[in-house]
């Protein structure tokens, strides 16, 4: 499976864009090769950096139960499934806003082979 942006590349730079420098819009992404047989995907975006200023992965984007179909999610669009809180309590994108130093930030889907039974608002962690 295969998750990619035509705003950035892996391992460059996030446009100011869809930071918290800029509109904070979610980035375009597109999904493929999803394995034939899956029910539900998960889409996570975390930061692993925040641990030192924050004490804690960072969720920035937690959106689950998500078609199996989906191959776009446009720019400043949620998918359509259910949205998980992220680290600031949204059931949004929040975009990089480190306060420290310059983070990574990771963009993972994950092909489930159920429906997650979580409620709107549910945390990466549940």
């Amino acid at each position: 499976m295969k998750l990619t942006s035509t705003a950035f590349q892996e391992g460059r730079k996030i446009p100011a864009k869809y930071t918290c420098d800029g509109i904070n819009i979610s980035p375009p992404l597109t999904i493929s090769d999803v394995p034939e047989n899956t029910i539900s995907l998960v889409l996570i975006m975390d930061d692993p950096d925040a641990v030192k200023p924050a004490g804690k992965v960072w969720d920035h984007w937690v959106v689950f139960n998500i078609s199996p179909t989906t191959k776009e999610i446009h720019e400043g669009e949620n998918p359509k499934g259910i949205m998980g809180k992220n680290t600031r309590g949204n059931l949004a994108y929040g975009g990089p806003c480190p306060p420290d130093t310059e983070h990574r930030y990771f963009f993972k889907v994950f092909a489930l082979n159920i429906n997650l039974d979580l409620k709107e608002g549910s945390t990466k962690s549940q």
